[in-house]
């Protein structure tokens, strides 16, 4: 096990977990089972006082928000079905909850995310969402930018793409904080905050 505590003042943020896309297919994981394993976690979280997080991905019916740029792999269209953007009904119902709407990958950017975090003392992120390469890298990224201590767990994350779920859990968030299973953050939560 990579990892050694939970600071006193951690949270749980929650990337993307909503009905568009937790429908769509994703590697190695089912969206179903991120979202089980991190409704575990959010409930352990709960449980012991400390903030849930989540965080959505919505954007304009015009797309005027989307983000701009030119890239070689252009998006499709911004035609999304009606509550896309809807966080599951696993996460929902809890109004002690902190929800932060994105527009960007990061969920720091352009957000209220860290004056969140910051104004409740939080010095620990606990991620899970999808995709693990996108979203989850990206807010990986600003959290130990912004001095935040970072965990990923590592199967409450998923990705359309298999290579690119590897790639982000072996190489990238060794680098950026500590990795887990559900499992095994659940564990260390009860330890550390009993």
């Amino acid at each position: 096990m990579s990892l050694t505590t939970l600071d006193p003042r951690t949270a749980l943020v929650a990337i993307d977990l909503q009905n568009g896309i937790v429908a769509m297919p994703t590697q190695p994981y089912p969206g179903t089972e991120v979202v089980s394993r991190t409704a575990a976690l959010a409930d352990a979280f709960r449980s012991h006082g400390l903030p849930v997080v989540l965080v959505r991905v919505s954007f304009a019916p015009d797309g005027a928000d989307a983000v701009p740029g030119r890239t070689e792999r252009q998006p499709r269209g911004l035609a999304f079905p009606e509550g896309w953007d809807v966080v599951v009904d696993d996460l929902s119902g809890h109004p002690g909850d902190i929800r932060v709407t994105k527009h960007n990958w990061s969920a720091f950017h352009g957000t209220d995310l860290d004056v969140q975090l910051r104004r409740r003392g939080i010095t620990q992120i606990v991620l899970t969402g999808i995709a693990t390469s996108i979203g989850v890298e990206s807010t990986a990224r600003d959290a130990y930018a912004h001095g935040y201590h970072v965990t990923l767990a590592t199967d409450a994350m998923a990705d359309a793409d298999a290579e690119a779920h590897a790639n982000s859990v072996e190489r990238i968030f060794p680098r950026l904080g500590e990795t887990g299973t559900t499992a095994e953050i659940l564990e260390l939560l009860a330890k550390t905050h009993a």
